[in-house]
């Protein structure tokens, strides 16, 4: 049997696309002959997955899960809404999910845990990318956990269980009844669907977000022609209502746009006979910040058929 190199491995798997252990595997097969394996992951359909690899995955799914005190989401891409609706590429994003709730957050770390079948998450993932026939990729996890109270879910557009375009995670740190916490939480799930918010908390928004606005905020003022200890007023205030509206706590409910969801939280505490914290949360909307590819679909089809298009 030749010796097969850590190194080795590597080069095929950046030519090929395929995972890691088939590569090892495809190596082993061809006595280390690079073509030759690169011929035998082809056979196998694994190869394909490199041509793929370049092209836009802003669709798929948002998954959540909940265990307790515990909480994962996860966002899993494709390049069409068709897959998100594949059985295979479903199953895939739930057990995932899982696994994040199960073992943590960090994406690469999460790539190479092992799935209930036994092979990695990005084994899966390169053999799905072959057999569904679209690049796919893991994007990004989150997880949250309580030393004691609820972590609560939504999904918002649900495709399947725990299945969507958006998912939300609260935290609630709270010895109040699962009930309340549950009920609560939804509440404040369906408010961040909705509302959006930048961060839990005033001082958490980012700075140089703040900066951006707060620049916006001056070159408007400063149109206003008004002496400039004015206008300085005119932009810290604008400066606090931007704060307000994108932190979650100070943001209004939604379902009354008139009391403030630290209100909100601390009225269900008083209801409950004790303290309830909104710890944190996630909201994961798919495709956010992803730059889709224009396309002409007209244009693709003419291609695959051969057609030329008219003037």
């Amino acid at each position: 049997m030749a010796d097969i190199t850590a190194a080795m491995v590597k080069d095929l798997r950046e030519k090929s696309g395929a995972g890691m252990m088939d590569c090892k595997k495809a190596l082993n097969e061809t006595a280390g002959d690079m073509d030759a394996a690169m011929d035998w992951l082809r056979t196998k359909g694994l190869a394909a997955a490199a041509k793929k690899s370049s092209r836009t995955a802003a669709e798929g799914l948002v998954g959540v899960a909940t265990a307790g005190t515990k909480g994962a989401a996860v966002e899993v891409n494709s390049e069409t809404d068709f897959v998100a609706k594949n059985d295979q590429f479903q199953q895939f994003v739930r057990e995932i999910t899982q696994v994040a709730l199960a073992t943590g957050d960090d994406v690469e770390a999460l790539k190479a845990e092992k799935m209930p079948s036994g092979t990695t998450v990005e084994e899966v993932l390169t053999n799905n990318i072959a057999t569904i026939g679209e690049n796919q990729s893991l994007r990004r996890a989150r997880r949250l956990e309580v030393s004691q109270g609820a972590v609560v879910s939504y999904v918002h557009n649900q495709q399947s269980a725990g299945l969507g375009k958006i998912g939300v995670l609260v935290a609630l740190e709270s010895d109040a009844s699962d009930e309340v916490l549950q009920g609560l939480g939804k509440q404040l799930a369906m408010h961040i669907a909705a509302a959006f918010p930048k961060a839990l908390n005033e001082e958490d928004l980012d700075e140089a977000e703040i900066e951006r606005e707060r620049a916006i905020a001056t070159e408007k003022a400063a149109e206003s022609g008004k002496p400039a200890d004015i206008i300085a007023k005119m932009v810290e205030g604008g400066i606090a209502k931007y704060r307000k509206e994108h932190a979650l706590v100070s943001q209004l409910f939604v379902m009354d746009g008139k009391t403030k969801i630290s209100d909100v939280v601390a009225k269900a505490g008083k209801d409950a006979g004790t303290t309830i914290v909104l710890k944190d949360y996630v909201r994961f909307q798919l495709g956010e910040g992803i730059e889709k590819e224009a396309s002409d679909f007209a244009a693709e089809v003419a291609a695959a058929s051969g057609v030329p298009q008219g003037n």
